[in-house]
């Protein structure tokens, strides 16, 4: 698996829709209709889907 990377603000903004802490996850990876994000502490990975 890649490296998970930091978000962007417009990233952040998105994920705090799902009442997710932004600061507290990472974005492993983006495909077309859902982006895979890692738990920055626990390593919890979810599925969300793409904006």
């Amino acid at each position: 698996m890649k490296r998970p990377r930091n978000l962007t603000r417009q990233e952040k903004d998105y994920i705090a829709s799902f009442r997710l802490n932004p600061f507290n996850w990472l974005i492993s990876k983006k495909l077309t209709d859902s982006w895979l994000i890692v738990h920055r502490e626990t390593g919890r990975s979810r599925t969300i889907p793409a904006p």
